[in-house]
């Protein structure tokens, strides 16, 4: 009996198996596993460290802790969380607005909210989203006030910017951004169980 070779198939030729390999999968998941949650783990540092930076904010501008606010100097003590750096912006297209806004009792309360918000928002892990809105728009307030593209202030001086544009305040703007996409609130923090609540999810811009 003759056998006869099937004319589509070449004895030296093999091609690759694109079929699932078994014997490598549970090592390949558990590398997954391990990046996944390293990089879970790196933005949730980084969501807390975040937070801390605006929280002590909050806390030396309103007891006068003696770090950026001198002791008596405080928010409780009469003191002004915005009238010294809006007072102070010396360049820019909106000089002559924070200069009116400066000690208002509407801007000091908007602005250690904001801090006060977005700060225990961070810490927690719960609605970054909202927070990352909030941070941009302060974030955005405070680069137009320190104004980096001057090379020179109004009154001649140098304005002593290192950079035209990057400055951290809108750094701290794109972490705030990058940690909301990341739902970085899911570790180390109440993220999942504020994702659960009816209102939350009902509304996913509170997420």
């Amino acid at each position: 009996m003759a056998v006869h070779e099937h004319p589509h198939r070449s004895p030296g030729l093999h091609l690759p198996s694109f079929r699932r390999d078994r014997t490598a999968t549970p090592a390949t998941e558990s590398t997954v596993s391990a990046r996944t949650g390293a990089r879970a783990y790196a933005f949730a540092s980084l969501r807390l460290l975040t937070g801390f930076v605006f929280l002590w904010a909050f806390l030396d501008k309103t007891f006068g802790l003696g770090y950026a606010t001198g002791s008596g100097k405080g928010w409780i003590d009469g003191g002004s969380p915005t009238k010294g750096f809006l007072g102070g912006v010396a360049a820019g297209p909106m000089e002559s607005t924070f200069h009116s806004w400066a000690g208002d009792t509407w801007a000091d309360w908007l602005f250690m909210l904001g801090l006060l918000g977005i700060g225990v928002a961070l810490m927690a892990g719960v609605a970054l989203r909202f927070a990352a809105v909030a941070g941009t728009v302060m974030m955005a307030l405070m680069w137009v006030a320190e104004w980096p593209p001057a090379r020179h202030l109004s009154d001649g001086s140098p304005s002593m910017s290192t950079n035209p544009f990057a400055d951290y305040h809108l750094v701290y703007a794109l972490v705030l951004i990058a940690l909301a996409a990341a739902s970085a609130g899911d570790t180390l923090g109440l993220g999942r169980l504020w994702a659960r609540l009816p209102f939350v999810s009902r509304n996913r811009w509170l997420r």
